[in-house]
């Protein structure tokens, strides 16, 4: 992010920093509509539409009935005759009812119209566990959307990417899917420099070097981002140098900057909340194969959640990958 003289700042949490980005995107674009289930009267389960309804009316914030298939079907049109509907998916286990409607319509029609029908559609899904919640409210499904040609796929990991990163993708002419961490949206609070304007932001598409390192390169994204800082931070007390990229976009992956941390450091851990088998590490860990191999001093590790469904809510802390996971991976590859 670039340095500009702050005016005035806020701190606000990443569910604030989604609202204002919403609402700055809605008062820039009167074709912007937000939709979904219970978005408008109550702001959504988590809040993040808290007030829209009430300041740009039921027009363009509408609460939709239960049913993600037709939530999605109806933003194809608003889509095609020139509106720019953002979608919220109430919770990620939800999302599996619209499956058809994204990958069989959203992902395509730009490429079956020879590119003269554009789809300027947002896919909001808060994603992830640690908030005790009951089956189908616990899912890390990025890796099957992110496998979809189509589709753009990000994920943000604190309150001023939220805030960004959401213009940005409503600004964006294809369809993203915009996977929010649930367990930090009200968990952390950062200082948005309201100064700050979209030229000031880091690109949509862009992964970034949040902590600089030398002995090992630790991705992760979302949700893991504050455990691999966290991990990072432990590692230091013994001596050992962490650097940690927040990818941000999972489709299309931004590797310049993992390429290049990767021949400095020559050793690298993935880690995301999604099980590990086919997951976002496996990618990750291919390409970074494929183009680092002479450099690379150990196996590229990953680090995730256990290949079951996601588990009771009582369990759910000791199926999550934690810091201590996060850690032995991390001396395992300086060990190897």
């Amino acid at each position: 992010m670039a340095e500009v003289s702050t005016g005035s700042t806020q701190r606000i949490t990443l569910a604030k920093g989604l609202n204002a980005g919403l609402r700055a995107a809605m008062e820039n674009d009167p074709k912007v509509i937000v939709m979904g289930e219970d978005v408008g009267k109550l702001g959504g389960v988590f809040r993040i539409t808290d007030g829209l309804q009430k300041d740009f009316g039921e027009d363009r914030v509408i609460d939709s009935p239960l049913a993600e298939s037709g939530i999605l079907g109806t933003a194809v049109g608003l889509a095609m005759r020139g509106y720019r509907p953002v979608c919220e998916i109430q919770f990620d286990g939800f999302v599996y009812p619209a499956y058809d409607q994204i990958v069989s319509q959203v992902a395509k029609i730009h490429f079956r119209s020879q590119g003269k029908v554009k789809m300027p559609i947002v896919v909001r899904i808060p994603y992830g566990g640690g908030i005790g919640a009951v089956e189908h409210h616990s899912e890390s499904p990025e890796a099957q959307f992110a496998h979809t040609p189509g589709l753009k796929v990000v994920s943000c990991s604190n309150p001023v990417d939220g805030y960004f990163m959401i213009q940005q993708a409503i600004a964006c002419d294809d369809p993203v899917i915009f996977f929010e961490p649930k367990r930090q949206y009200h968990a952390d609070k950062a200082e948005l420099d309201e100064s700050l304007t979209l030229a000031d932001a880091d690109p949509l598409f862009s992964s970034r070097v949040v902590r600089a390192g030398s002995d090992l390169t630790l991705l992760a994204y979302g949700p893991m981002v504050k455990t691999a800082m966290q991990s990072a931070e432990a590692a230091a007390g013994e001596g050992k140098s962490i650097e940690v990229i927040d990818l941000r976009t999972l489709s299309p992956l931004d590797m310049g900057p993992v390429l290049e941390s990767v021949r400095k450091t020559g050793r690298v851990v993935v880690a995301h909340e999604a099980h590990v088998n086919l997951g976002m590490g496996a990618e990750l860990a291919a390409r970074i194969t494929e183009e680092c191999f002479f450099s690379l001093e150990s196996p590229v590790l990953r680090v995730g959640g256990f290949d079951t469904p996601y588990p009771p809510s009582r369990i759910e802390e000791e199926w999550l990958p934690d810091l201590d996971r996060v850690l032995d991976a991390v001396d395992r590859a300086l060990a190897f």
